[in-house]
């Protein structure tokens, strides 16, 4: 299971240098030389017409590099405004379960006191009868515990789901910085690709 992070650590951070892990930096540096070397060449014609089928190749290829990477870009934005959906479904469920959670405190608050109130009535019931019927107060008595220990269970739940959306939350949030570092690095890259054309255009 390590190794398998590991492979893709190492992916990650390739697809991050490397846009889409097809040389696509390469093959332009490639073609920009490519270009000045047959500008300046004095070859034979079918040796230069040979070589400029071969650049139309390379920036083809890269055309379709650079839609590739649209692609990927587009769906990435779709994939931002999906998380964008299911972090508003995560709050609103939080919210939810905050709000269960104090509903289940009061009704915890309140079988208290219904049990404070019996156990007191049962004191007085016990002083004004001098012998009080021990079986029915006992079996009252279950049945209040076993209602504590009911809502104690759904306290439990509550906040077990409560922690589960917490950390979904977190892996959301590592999940969207993520994707945001990756366009960011996408922007530069093609800045840095978009600079390297400039000079070549003015020098045509």
């Amino acid at each position: 299971m390590m190794g398998s992070v590991t492979d893709d650590e190492v992916i990650r951070k390739r697809l991050l240098i490397d846009g889409d892990g097809a040389g696509d930096d390469r093959r332009i540096n490639l073609l920009l030389k490519t270009v000045t070397k047959w500008c300046n060449s004095s070859g034979a014609p079918d040796e230069s017409f040979t070589q400029y089928q071969r650049m139309l190749g390379t920036l083809a290829q890269c055309e379709f590099s650079l839609g590739k990477t649209q692609m990927v870009y587009d769906m990435n934005l779709r994939e931002m405004e999906n998380y964008g959906k299911i972090y508003t479904n995560i709050e609103q469920n939080i919210t939810s379960a905050h709000q269960k959670i104090t509903e289940c405190k009061k009704e915890i608050l309140r079988a208290k006191r219904v049990r404070k109130n019996r156990q007191e009535y049962d004191a007085l019931a016990k002083v004004i009868q001098h012998h009080p019927n021990r079986h029915e107060t006992l079996k009252q008595l279950e049945a209040l515990d076993k209602e504590l220990q009911q809502l104690s269970t759904i306290k439990e739940n509550v906040d077990a789901k409560l922690e589960l959306r917490k950390k979904q939350f977190h892996v959301l949030l590592s999940t969207i910085q993520e994707l945001q570092q990756t366009l960011e690095n996408d922007e530069k890259l093609d800045i840095d690709e978009s600079n390297q054309q400039s000079p070549q255009e003015s020098t045509e």
